[in-house]
């Protein structure tokens, strides 16, 4: 193994504010191993440039101005300008707690590998919101720890907004496609195809604010519900069932209000026992009562946007026999290479 010499790559559209925060928290980081910071803007109407000014006598950044491509083209473009030999690819609404590159450091010269994936977490300062979602969005009971489980799962998903790659792995993949949301998962499955090993370092977390309302998330978890059966198309070897379980419950839910009416509330019962264990996971989590609540909401609005997206494109794609960029075009970005 070379010796690694990292380089942050950071795509942004529309969100100076969200960059300051996120360059604030490169000041704090522990250690002295050096890096770069690659930030690239995506087209914004609203760019960063005057806020990375800010940060240039104290971090090692180059800012490139792009037309807007997406973000995955964006993440191809920054890795092809960045001087390093590992990139790791954060999303523009995180923040780095102190320890961070030490953790990935050790992890990687331990036991190397092309490609790791960080989970997500909500930091004290978040709003209420904020911390619901995320609990929804990392809790085992929801998303059955696929975003960051403490399994050392040797064929990890790593996703985008808290991601490395090798600049081998990158050059040889070919990086990101022009599909988002569910880039990531594809560069990830093409990686494992290619015989690059995929690890989750369970300690190399981010903070991920998600400035996001209700209908925003409602609107994301239904564009993840989409892309699922385009991925399935497109690898079919890393089709599971668990995939099925949001369309599932909602589907569930509903039959279980039909026969509560009849007098049977068996199912209703179990739902409400399903209920009850994610408010008590979400309130010893936040210790917030006001959070728990709001957390129970929002793994509905997740199952939901998923749930019936996934249905609808499922439908559409393996039903129907769609094609997925024809029928569903604002999922890919059309000036990306």
């Amino acid at each position: 193994m070379d010796t690694l010499h990292y380089s942050f790559i950071i795509p942004v559209f529309n969100r100076p504010e969200e960059i300051k925060e996120l360059l604030q928290s490169f000041k704090s980081l522990e250690g002295n191993i050096p890096f770069e910071i690659v930030i690239v803007e995506d087209g914004s109407t609203i760019d960063c440039k005057l806020v990375v000014s800010d940060f240039e006598s104290d971090l090692n950044i180059s800012y490139y101005n792009k037309p807007n491509s997406g973000p995955g083209d964006s993440r191809n473009f920054g890795m092809a300008k960045a001087k390093g030999n590992y990139f790791i690819i954060l999303d523009s609404d995180c923040l780095l707690p102190a320890q961070y590159l030490n953790v990935v450091d050790l992890e990687l010269t331990t036991s190397y590998v092309d490609c790791f994936g960080g989970p997500d977490a909500a930091d004290k300062s978040f709003t209420n919101l904020q911390k619901a979602i995320n609990f929804a969005m990392t809790s085992f009971i929801t998303t059955g720890g696929i975003r960051g489980s403490k399994s050392k799962n040797k064929k990890f998903q790593p996703r985008s907004f808290n991601m490395g790659i090798s600049k081998s792995a990158f050059e040889k993949s070919g990086g990101f496609g022009r599909i988002h949301p569910g880039e990531d998962p594809d560069l990830s499955i093409r990686l494992i195809k290619l015989g690059f090993e995929t690890k989750l370092f369970s300690n190399a977390f981010v903070y991920h604010k998600r400035r996001i309302s209700w209908s925003k998330f409602y609107t994301q978890v239904h564009k993840f519900g989409l892309v699922r059966p385009i991925l399935n198309l497109w690898h079919p070897d890393s089709e599971r069932l668990i995939f099925w379980l949001p369309t599932l419950f909602c589907l569930g839910f509903i039959l279980a209000v039909i026969i509560a009416t009849l007098g049977y509330y068996f199912l209703l019962i179990i739902f409400g026992l399903y209920i009850a264990l994610a408010f008590m996971l979400a309130l010893f989590q936040t210790k917030n009562i006001v959070i728990a609540v709001q957390a129970i909401f929002a793994i509905f609005v997740q199952f939901i946007g998923y749930g019936f997206g996934f249905l609808k494109s499922t439908l559409a794609i393996k039903v129907l026999k769609k094609t997925p960029e024809t029928y569903y075009p604002n999922l890919f970005f059309k000036n990306a290479k």
